[in-house]
């Protein structure tokens, strides 16, 4: 279905502002798990490791989950997808406050919420996308600066709760929160075709052959009746056989023999031809889908600059999220005294971050900055940041790098103005999930390797020369990749044949 032309404002705005909503409500208590994590400790008397799987699997379930995610969300639309997954949000926050033990918690809070998660992402960010096109830069950063100001309240939240209600107080309250996100997606207005009329119910029989993903060429209607005849006979064959006792059979075959004996079988069989046959048409038609998505996932990969992306999204996650994670420690390792703490240091990250979500997204919307040189820029300071950590020895100066890195972080919220501008808008959601897998990735893989490195030499020098290398060489891959080609990048591709789509995109409810 064609999309009209984005509005750049109207209903956009009211888009913007629930989608906020939404990553805020979603990604609050993930985001600021810590919280959590020491009541879990204390309650389950796990190991700190086995008990951390529980926010990490939070976190990175719905990144690796993305091409599902956007799967959904390409097949049912925004506003299906938003409102399916504040059930699931909702559910799982209070499933968890009944985990008899951290198995269940993986499960209810870890798969559960976090797949929630990723599918509310998506979602919110396809929506924006589709609503805005000069200004999309700054409405994808608004609504991406939701989950940062969430980490600050869920956090202050979250301990409270507990300290009032308990745990599972606090689980169960956050969860009825969540339910919210019911009420945001239902203002998810799907973007309708221009002045045209919505088509009518497309049935196999009326499908024309230029439309047909699959032409039948096996057995056609009157074969498939003539092939219920024999089953038909035998099962004749039973009821005459055992309806003698049967006085409601037996008055119907003598009232009307005829109809019995011929309109019956005849509509019978027809009936069960025909469903046998709409069933076999449909399962084909989803299969030869499936296999679509799978020919345009290589063709994007053959798109050189959208090859460079994922190697970059893989390399910046696993060098640049480490440092949220690790950074008090690091400033205990550094022999920081607490009285010099005047903020922690994973506030400062996280103030920046909301910052840098918002002014990247403004800067991102001026005709005269290439978005894409604008992100290579961002990987290539945050990779030199990186390295300069282990010369840092106070607090000043770890502050200092903490805000930096903050405010690169918020360029998550040009990355998905990123990935349209190289694969078109038709595409984005394709192309966005399975970015987000490899970004995933890089979440699991970059806190343990940074772990083992530590480990191994005992500081976390080593660890962040590592980690600035791997942003810096995604970086530079990228704009390598970029300089020769960001010119075609920007033409749009050419639409799908009409072959791939038998459904709506969104839904009109």
């Amino acid at each position: 279905m064609e999309l009209k032309k984005s509005p750049d404002g109207g209903w956009g705005w009211v888009i913007v502002f629930v989608s906020f909503l939404t990553q805020f409500l979603c990604y609050g208590s993930p985001l600021a798990v810590g919280v959590l994590y020491i009541e879990w400790l204390d309650a389950f008397g796990e190991g700190k490791g086995k008990t951390a799987w529980v926010g990490s699997l939070a976190s990175g379930v719905g990144l690796l989950a993305s091409p599902v995610c956007s799967l959904c969300v390409s097949s049912f639309g925004a506003r299906p997808v938003t409102i399916f997954s504040g059930f699931m949000v909702a559910g799982g926050l209070m499933l968890s406050s009944f985990a008899p033990n951290i198995y269940f918690l993986f499960f209810s809070y870890g798969i559960v919420v976090g797949l929630g998660c990723g599918l509310l992402y998506t979602a919110t960010v396809t929506i924006t996308c589709q609503y805005f096109d000069d200004r999309r830069g700054l409405a994808l950063g608004l609504i991406s600066t939701g989950s940062s100001v969430g980490l600050f309240i869920y956090a202050a939240l979250q301990r409270m709760l507990v300290e009032f209600y308990g745990l599972d107080g606090c689980l169960l309250i956050v969860g009825a929160l969540a339910l919210n996100i019911l009420a945001c997606g239902s203002l998810m207005r799907p973007l309708q075709s221009s002045d045209c009329p919505l088509p009518k119910k497309i049935v196999p029989e009326d499908l024309p052959d230029k439309y047909s993903i699959y032409n039948e060429k096996g057995k056609n209607l009157e074969e498939n009746i003539n092939i219920l005849d024999k089953s038909y006979s035998s099962e004749e064959k039973c009821r005459i056989t055992l309806a003698n006792g049967d006085w409601k059979q037996d008055s119907l075959l003598h009232k009307n023999p005829t109809v019995t004996h011929t309109k019956e079988p005849e509509t019978y069989k027809k009936k069960v031809a025909e469903q046998t046959y709409f069933c076999k048409q449909l399962a084909k038609r989803k299969w030869q889908l499936y296999k679509n998505y799978c020919g345009e996932t290589v063709a994007l990969f053959k798109n050189k600059v959208f090859s460079a992306l994922f190697i970059a999204i893989l390399l910046f996650d696993i060098g640049g999220f480490p440092p949220s994670l690790l950074m008090e420690d690091v400033a205990r390792s550094s022999n920081v005294k607490e009285e010099e703490f005047i903020m922690p240091l994973i506030s400062i990250i996280g103030i920046m971050t909301a910052v840098g979500k918002l002014l990247l997204g403004i800067l991102a919307d001026f005709k005269w900055i290439n978005t894409l040189y604008l992100y290579v820029a961002t990987l290539i300071i945050m990779g030199l940041a990186l390295c300069a950590i282990p010369f840092a020895k106070s607090y000043v100066t770890l502050a200092l790098l903490s805000g930096i890195l903050g405010f690169l972080t918020g360029n998550w919220s040009i990355f998905p103005y990123v990935t349209t501008k190289t694969v078109g808008i038709e595409k984005l959601a394709h192309a966005y999930g399975i970015l987000m897998f490899f970004a995933g990735l890089g979440n699991s893989l970059g806190p343990p390797i940074v772990g083992w490195f530590y480990d191994w030499t005992q500081t976390y020098d080593i660890a962040f020369y590592f980690s600035g290398f791997c942003v810096l060489l995604g970086g530079f891959i990228l704009l390598l990749a970029a300089l020769p080609s960001w010119d075609t990048c920007n033409k749009q591709l050419p639409k799908p044949a009409p072959t791939t789509f038998l459904y709506k995109v969104a839904s009109n409810v």
